[in-house]
């Protein structure tokens, strides 16, 4: 077998369901976003209802989806590569993590009278910078989610497709880690050329992926 483990049938249609799974729904989130942001008077204000709860609903609905898809990247992956696909599901499952969490919380206490009221109440929920919220959002996106794929993109080799990947999964990781620039910066706008890779170039690996193991022999 050399470097290569088996790759299971199982396996093979775990992840082209999740790849599939996370192409729908990230076509959704980009769609609601799109829409969200033409709405808006002016750049700087907030995405408003009901976009944003569509929003918040999809971003957790997304999370099971794209850890599974990391999973099964992860089965795909020649031992030698191990190491490197099983620290990208680390990293996504940390992404995962902080942004269920982040968004239920604001869409469940956020909007209860007994934090709706506090003085502090945008500081901490909303996505208007500076905000507890709003920190957290970028941790998982800009840095949680770009090493996911920065490590998972040396996993891909061999095949023009494979290649197609790794090329996009960088991509991905360093748009999103250029998002960062908005921290530093302390302009937000700055920080939307995160979304360009954990949205747009992260769609078109999604659905790669969902060829690569279409195509992948299995046991």
């Amino acid at each position: 077998m050399g470097d290569r483990v088996e790759f299971t049938a199982t396996a093979r249609r775990f992840g082209i369901f999740s790849a599939a799974a996370t192409v729908i729904l990230l076509v959704a989130y980009a769609v609601t976003l799109i829409v969200g942001l033409a709405s808006l008077e002016s750049p700087q204000q907030p995405i408003g209802e009901p976009m944003i709860t569509i929003l918040e609903v999809l971003i957790i609905t997304m999370m099971p989806a794209m850890v599974a898809l990391m999973v099964a990247v992860h089965a795909w992956a020649p031992r030698s590569a191990k190491t490197l696909s099983l620290t990208s599901l680390v990293f996504m499952s940390l992404l995962a993590g902080v942004t269920c969490s982040l968004h239920f919380m604001i869409l469940t206490l956020s909007r209860q009278p007994e934090f709706a009221g506090q003085p502090w109440h945008a500081l901490v929920f909303s996505f208007e910078w500076p905000s507890v919220a709003y920190a957290l959002d970028i941790v998982g996106w800009d840095i949680f989610f770009a090493l996911s794929m920065l490590f998972a993109a040396p996993v891909f080799s061999g095949s023009r497709l494979a290649a197609w990947i790794r090329v996009l999964m960088i991509a991905s990781g360093v748009i999103a880690l250029a998002g960062l620039i908005g921290v530093v910066a302390g302009d937000m706008q700055l920080r939307n050329i995160g979304i360009v890779g954990y949205v747009g170039v992260f769609l078109i690996v999604a659905a790669l992926l969902a060829v690569f193991f279409y195509r992948a022999n299995s046991k």
